[in-house]
């Protein structure tokens, strides 16, 4: 992989989709290490879309133990586990259904409320998990327009200050109704990773690689915590020559 590190976070540039999933599966299980043996456990939040696909590797793992474990969605649409538009549908398919993480950690939506409440319920409900809100390791996508989460470009929900986990009930990509973790909840968690490929992400990598991003998910910063991204070759087109090197 080719890597530099700029005030962005650490950029890493991959020829291929396989060598990505290699290194982030290696990523993931570095950062479990590091907060099983800080702290016993490991409380990972990860996104829909292609990501699980990712993470697929993991299941291959024999030094892993998985009770340590304790998922989080970055965001989730408002439906039942079973729809195909659930992330954690997805991530069940993908990962969870060959590994062993106890079902009581892993936090899920609760579709029968409303999508107010269920945004309510589940900020108490990581809460209660986790007091701190303090997560080991978000790992985020971005979508061609620069969205990461449900957070969407010159939506109100990119000034929301004071809730975790919020409702949306007007998402510009269907289905309308989601919950989804907010700036403040993403920059306390200790490590932030984006996961970003194809030639549709160029632009929007350009842009949220910038010293002043104008993208969602560029303007996700860790407070006191590291930014990563991983790129395929495709996504990283548009940078800078002397950035990757």
């Amino acid at each position: 992989a080719v890597v530099s590190t700029q005030s962005t976070g650490c950029v890493q540039v991959f020829p291929d989709n396989v060598e990505l999933g290699k290194r982030l599966c290696s990523f993931v299980k570095d950062r479990y290490d590091e907060a099983v043996e800080a702290r016993g456990k490991f409380h990972i939040a990860v996104s829909g879309g292609s990501l699980p696909k990712f993470l697929q590797g993991l299941s291959k793992r024999a030094d892993v133990d998985w009770s340590r474990w304790w998922v989080y969605f970055c965001d989730e649409r408002h439906v039942a586990d079973t729809d195909p538009d659930s992330n954690y549908g997805a991530l069940k398919k993908l990962l969870l259904s060959d590994i062993s993480i106890p079902d009581k950690q892993i936090l899920r939506i609760n579709s029968l409320l409303s999508v107010e409440e269920a945004a309510k319920d589940y900020e108490k409900q990581l809460c209660d998990r986790l007091p701190s809100m303090e997560l080991d390791l978000a790992l985020c996508g971005m979508g061609p327009d620069g969205h990461t989460c449900s957070l969407f470009p010159g939506h109100p929900l990119l000034k929301e200050e004071c809730l975790m986990i919020a409702p949306i009930s007007d998402s510009p990509k269907p289905p309308p109704e989601r919950i989804t973790m907010t700036y403040p909840l993403l920059r306390k968690c200790r490590q932030v990773a984006f996961i970003v490929t194809g030639e549709s992400k160029v632009e929007m990598v350009v842009a949220s690689l910038s010293e002043s991003p104008s993208t969602p998910a560029g303007k996700v910063r860790p407070a006191s915590g590291n930014l990563f991204w991983f790129l395929d070759s495709k996504a990283a087109a548009g940078l800078p020559h002397d950035e990757d090197q």
